[in-house]
């Protein structure tokens, strides 16, 4: 494992799998990881407000033994109080790894450079890697169990299933890390977004050179109705994220179709499960009716956070513990 968590595409599918497979071991037995992570101290750096990234964290670290310390944009300001370079360094000689929640990319990139401890990406203009982990996860984990109802093709890192994902809105930082993962895990992606919304056309471009290694397909279009044809999983985003806000009315219009509704997900294969990242803008981006209805499974995604960044937080922080414990169970 690389030291930092920066870009799902630094990671292979091995790595990948990895994480998964510790992952079903930690949402299977809790009590097992206790003092995974005894003694180690983990800092929040946030420059934009979080509920799920924040508390999983927080908890995960909590369940496992060890600690956090939360610096708010108003404790530390990368690169306007402090240059980042010095951040990074002195955070490195007090706690034992960093998450950073930044808006742009480029400051997570500098911590990560001048640290000597691990840094997670938990959220940046760029990438969203944390919720790409916890999605294909979900999808892995609804393919593989008893009764499940997505289709089987042997050998993909997503579990065993061949699915078709359909993503349906902005083609922002979630979605960037979203194609990195589906493209790893051998996931069928097509993307809808309005003309002028598409992903970076590099993102594109690793995610596709992923997709031709593991037999996947990802394709592009400006239709909704298209895009979800055939969908085993229909996901969205909010239409406009934080820092955006200026932005809003222009998106509103531009946007304009593109919500998933009942009529929609009818479009799909028959019962089509609907994922969102949260939070989501009721009546916006998504209906009520489908997103507290019986295809939703976004409450499942949204605990899914917490069990894959406990298995990240080990990998990185203590990974000679999964080591004992697989020789323990081994025996």
């Amino acid at each position: 494992m690389k030291k930092d968590f920066i870009s799902i595409q630094d990671f292979t599918k091995q790595d990948i799998e990895e994480i998964f497979a510790l992952t079903d071991d930690v949402k299977a037995g809790t009590e097992d990881f206790n003092g995974a992570l005894k003694g180690k101290t983990l800092a929040l750096i946030f420059q934009k407000p979080s509920s799920r990234t924040r508390v999983s964290f927080e908890v995960g670290m909590t369940q496992l033994g060890g600690h956090t310390i939360y610096l708010g944009p108003d404790d530390i300001q990368l690169g306007v109080r402090e240059a980042t370079k010095d951040v990074a360094s002195v955070l490195s000689r007090y706690v034992d790894g960093i998450v950073a929640r930044t808006f742009s990319h480029s400051d997570i990139v500098e911590l990560a450079k001048n640290s000597t401890i691990p840094v997670i990406n938990g959220l940046s203009d760029l990438l969203h890697p944390c919720q790409a982990m916890a999605d294909v996860y979900t999808i892995r984990e609804k393919g593989s169990a008893e009764g499940a109802c997505l289709p089987v093709r042997q050998g993909s890192a997503s579990g065993g299933k061949r699915v078709k994902v359909a993503y349906v809105g902005d083609g922002n930082n979630v979605l960037h890390s979203l194609l990195h993962c589906c493209g790893k895990a051998g996931i069928d992606v097509s993307v809808a977004t309005p003309k002028g919304y598409k992903p970076k056309g590099q993102i594109v471009k690793e995610a596709e050179q992923e997709a031709a290694k593991s037999g996947s397909v990802i394709s592009f279009t400006n239709n909704p109705a298209q895009a979800v044809k055939g969908a085993d999983i229909i996901y969205t985003d909010v239409w406009t994220s934080m820092g955006q806000e200026k932005e809003y009315k222009k998106r509103l219009k531009a946007f304009k179709g593109f919500q998933i509704n009942k009529k929609l997900v009818l479009l799909a294969n028959k019962g089509c499960l609907v994922m969102h990242c949260l939070p989501a803008h009721r009546g916006e981006e998504i209906t009520d009716e489908v997103l507290d209805g019986p295809n939703s499974i976004v409450l499942d995604e949204a605990e899914n956070r917490l069990h894959v960044q406990k298995a990240i937080l080990i990998k990185l922080l203590s990974p000679s513990f999964q080591i004992k414990k697989n020789q323990r169970n081994s025996g």
